[in-house]
């Protein structure tokens, strides 16, 4: 089996040959900025034709790469814990285009999507998902422990929270060695509530280090509403002494601006900031999660129907003349394609030999003796 190939985003430069550009135009943002103990950014943000298409793609790839993967789970291909992130495509967007690839990014187990953002391709991402050997770690971390060092991706991380004061290291480095590097850490509201949270935005008060602390508010933590959860529902007023700023995160302009004044309040030498990024996951928590137990089928479709991340774009565009209902059609259905041959080329990989599950465990050889949960069945090398 070859290597992964697959689309990479971002991709705006691959409509050149199908749309001409266009200058820009400027649009409101409907849902404005807040900010705590600074002065948010303008409402009118600036966009062209190129950049909104591969806005478009991009969040459709997205869109399409979760679906495929319900699909597979309940076509018991994938096993195991799976988090889907269809609802929240505008905030990895808009982050990835205000962000550079020598910056650091981490986040929580919902993290199929900011895989892909960061360089890898759809066909490494199923694999991964089916337990293959051509998954971007072999296979082995599955859905919730995906990485991707080139581009300074950590995961990935199933511990709730936890993932957070790693990104308060991964931006003490960028500190320490003078690289102009920021990091992200990414979180849901259900994990706002952490102590290590605090702990580390301590920490990164202290030592005005550049992070950015992203909570992707998507309304509800597993099956608890964010209102029962927590007595301070404005994530991004939580930093105490560092300041916070609030973006609609079903609106990918509004999430690019957003990000791009937090990155650069970062690289700035101001310290720390607090994101909320405000948006809505469409399925449940996981797929053990039917998702309209605890909300009703009603509240999910109004949102599909009235803030949906890509039908925003998709009638920017169209409001605009900068594309036709055949041009998007069209485009949707390259999509279709390239996601179903991802996942076939995932259904045809190998898994991994059982002769390798220890490998890149150990540090050199394994020890000559590896016990199992059934000692039994330990392993002599």
């Amino acid at each position: 089996m070859s290597a992964c190939v697959g689309f990479r985003v971002p991709a705006s430069k691959a409509f050149s040959r199908s749309f001409s550009t266009s200058s820009s135009t400027k649009f409101t943002i409907a849902r404005p900025f807040k900010g705590y103990k600074l002065d948010p950014p303008s409402n009118e943000v600036v966009s062209t034709k190129e950049e909104l298409l591969g806005y478009y793609k991009t969040m459709l790839f997205y869109r399409r790469l979760e679906i495929v993967a319900d699909t597979m789970y309940k076509q018991r291909l994938i096993r195991g814990f799976c988090h889907l992130y269809d609802g929240q495509e505008a905030i990895v967007t808009g982050m990835e285009a205000s962000i550079k690839k020598t910056d650091s990014v981490i986040t929580a187990y919902r993290d199929h999507c900011h895989q892909i953002a960061r360089g890898d391709t759809g066909a490494s991402v199923l694999s991964e998902l089916c337990g293959r050997k051509t998954g971007c770690a072999k296979g082995k971390g599955g859905s919730m422990h995906m990485y991707y060092k080139k581009n300074n991706f950590y995961g990935g991380n199933g511990i709730v929270g936890a993932q957070v004061p790693v990104g308060a290291g991964l931006a003490f480095a960028h500190k320490y060695s003078k690289d102009g590097g920021i990091a992200i850490a990414a979180y849901g509201d259900g994990a706002s509530n952490q102590g290590q949270i605090f702990e580390a935005a301590n920490m990164a008060a202290l030592w005005k280090l550049p992070i950015i602390f992203l909570c992707e508010n998507n309304q509800y933590g597993m099956g608890t509403s964010a209102a029962r959860a927590a007595s301070n529902t404005d994530f991004y007023t939580r930093g105490d002494v560092i300041p916070g700023l609030w973006i609609d995160g079903m609106d990918v302009l509004a999430s690019r601006a957003g990000f791009k004044f937090a990155a650069d309040w970062c690289r700035s030498g101001k310290g720390p900031i607090f994101v909320e990024a405000s948006t809505y996951r469409y399925h449940g928590h996981s797929m053990s999660d039917p998702g309209i137990s605890y909300r009703s089928r009603e509240e999910v479709n109004q949102v599909r129907a009235e803030r949906d991340p890509i039908e925003l774009v998709k009638n920017r565009l169209l409001q605009q003349g900068w594309a036709d209902e055949a041009q998007l059609k069209a485009l949707e259905k390259e999509i279709r394609k390239q996601v179903d041959e991802d996942a076939e080329f995932a259904k045809n990989s190998p898994e991994l030999p059982v002769n390798e599950a220890f490998n890149e465990i150990y540090e050199g050889t394994p020890p000559p003796y590896i016990r199992t949960v059934d000692f039994r069945q330990s392993i002599v090398n």
